[in-house]
């Protein structure tokens, strides 16, 4: 037997205010969200905010002293791009559950979101693909810019 529409409307409205107060929460989460990324040549970190703005640029162990200045906007370049691709990615794991479908209201389908075109195509690929740690050996693209093997 089919459930009275009344219990489905009470269903459906606690369901709405759940979701309210977990998107309400979700916002002052990423209000407060920042992330920091290495360049893979070590010379600089970059930080963003929580809509992806460059909000710090650090300099690291006086690297930027021996640079050109095409190398140094490269390094810039590089770990921005990849701290707003981390951000993106943040926003777009924090914001996935809301776009699902209903588990005690089938009527509420969800819907999907194109995550791409908000973000763009770095987004949907690896965390690997973008990350920088201590380990990483592939040149960085800069270096293949410049024509530079990145060997001694």
């Amino acid at each position: 037997m089919a459930e009275p529409l009344e219990k489905r409307l009470e269903k459906a409205m606690v369901e709405l205010q759940e979701a309210q107060e977990a998107i309400a929460r979700t916002e002052r989460e990423l209000r407060q969200a920042s992330f920091s990324v290495l360049s893979s040549d070590r010379a600089v970190r970059a930080t963003v905010g929580p809509q992806g703005e460059l909000t710090g640029i650090e300099f690291l162990e006086n690297k930027h002293r021996d640079m050109s200045p095409q190398e140094l906007a490269a390094s810039v370049l590089e770990a921005s791009s990849a701290a707003r691709i981390k951000m993106n990615r943040h926003v777009m794991k924090a914001m996935a559950p809301f776009a699902e479908p209903s588990s005690n209201v089938p009527e509420l389908k969800g819907f999907e979101l194109d995550w791409e075109r908000i973000f763009g195509p770095e987004v949907l690929q690896d965390d690997e693909d973008t990350a920088r740690d201590d380990t990483r050996t592939a040149t960085p693209a800069w270096r293949d810019a410049l024509g530079e093997d990145g060997e001694d």
